[in-house]
């Protein structure tokens, strides 16, 4: 299911030329487990989209929690950068 985010940043990687995408926010569930999932295209696009989902390992308990993830760009990143896809919200971050 797809969820909420609060930040979306792009920061480089640990090797020069590599840059690293970090989502933030606040899961419904304290025991979600929260990934960013890219979008599957044919032809590289402007904006690769990158779904934040959250799966539940079973029964839910609710209580908000932080949670921040990351995902290296490698082979993900659009012309112009990628396009972070939230439950309610997305937002293009360009890629140097």
């Amino acid at each position: 299911m797809a969820i909420d985010f609060d930040e979306a940043r792009v920061v480089p990687g640990s090797v020069p030329g590599t840059y690293v995408l970090v989502v933030s926010g606040s899961k419904p569930y304290a025991n979600m487990a929260v990934r960013l999932s890219p979008l599957v295209y044919i032809r590289q696009p402007d904006y690769w989209g990158i779904e934040v989902e959250g799966t539940l390992p079973g029964i839910g308990l609710p209580a908000l929690a932080p949670y921040t993830v990351s995902l290296p760009l490698d082979g993900v990143v659009g012309t112009a950068g990628v396009e972070v896809i939230g439950a309610r919200r997305r937002e293009t971050l360009d890629v140097p």
